[in-house]
């Protein structure tokens, strides 16, 4: 009968082989990758110069505001499997508020009419040609798989608005200035994303939401040049990175994007409203 430091010894060792050999079984299973992809850094942020405002066309007024910005670096470890991951930035309009008034006589509104009667979440903020990504040149990368050693990839993006408003009403025939008022207030979810291009297998890796706003006070009586006054803000808020990832909504994924779906719509202070710019697709 075996004592009982003999007995100990034995537990021992069976101990040791059952955790060596969990521990090399652990070793041994690759891991999947959504879980080996590694987001080194990510930095958004919105410029802080302000709006600005060109008056030099007598038919429109233009502004351009400072960029959002988001750059992210990372890190993806050999990938055992013979599979193509790309990584990069998808974007969706959450909320745009876009009214350009003219004085009494009513005001345009640049609108996407299923995000503004509540049929839909968000809407694409694609390209227009390389759905469901904002871009494709510094906007995406790709992985290919199998890959041998580790791999680092920067993916970056950037965006702002710079239309043109006519001074005088749209539907007139006239030229006469009229233009008393642009105000601006539109948000927007960005996401950094990996997807299989064979199964469509989705990983969202960081969730930003950040919005821009604006107002300018126009007195069309003024000379060109001497209308137009930024009001407010002189400086946006910055983007907010989130602590806990947000789904991405099926409409941010497909046609139409925001610039095919909007349209432009002259809402008089009396009589019915009417379509001047009707969607692109």
């Amino acid at each position: 009968m075996p004592t009982f430091p003999s007995l100990w010894a034995l537990l021992w060792t069976v101990l040791q082989f059952s955790a060596m050999g969990c521990i090399q079984s652990l070793k041994c299973k690759p891991k999947s990758f959504r879980d080996s992809v590694i987001v080194l850094e990510l930095n958004t942020s919105i410029d802080s110069n302000p709006t600005s405002i060109d008056e030099a066309s007598s038919v429109v007024l233009r502004y351009r505001t400072p960029h959002f910005r988001a750059h992210a670096r990372l890190l993806v470890p050999p990938v055992a499997a013979k599979e193509t991951w790309t990584i990069g930035w998808i974007q969706a309009c959450n909320q745009m508020m876009f009214y350009n008034t003219y004085r009494d006589k009513g005001m345009s509104s640049w609108e996407l009419p299923d995000l503004r009667d509540g049929k839909i979440q968000a809407i694409s903020d694609s390209d227009g040609v390389n759905y469901p990504w904002y871009g494709n040149t510094t906007e995406t990368c790709t992985v290919v798989g199998p890959t041998k050693k580790d791999s680092k990839f920067a993916v970056s993006m950037n965006d702002n608005f710079y239309p043109s408003v006519t001074w005088g009403v749209p539907v007139s025939d006239s030229n006469v200035p009229l233009l008393s008022s642009i105000q601006r207030d539109q948000s927007f979810t960005t996401w950094l994303v990996a997807i299989n291009q064979a199964t469509s297998e989705t990983v969202v890796l960081r969730t930003v939401r950040w919005r821009m706003r604006l107002h300018i006070q126009v007195d069309p009586e003024k000379p060109l040049g001497q209308r137009a006054v930024l009001k407010e803000p002189v400086a946006q808020e910055q983007p907010q990175i989130l602590g806990k990832n947000e789904p991405i909504p099926p409409n941010a994924m497909v046609k139409p994007n925001a610039n095919d779906a909007q349209v432009l719509m002259w809402r008089p202070k009396k009589g019915e409203p009417m379509m001047v710019i009707p969607p692109k697709y």
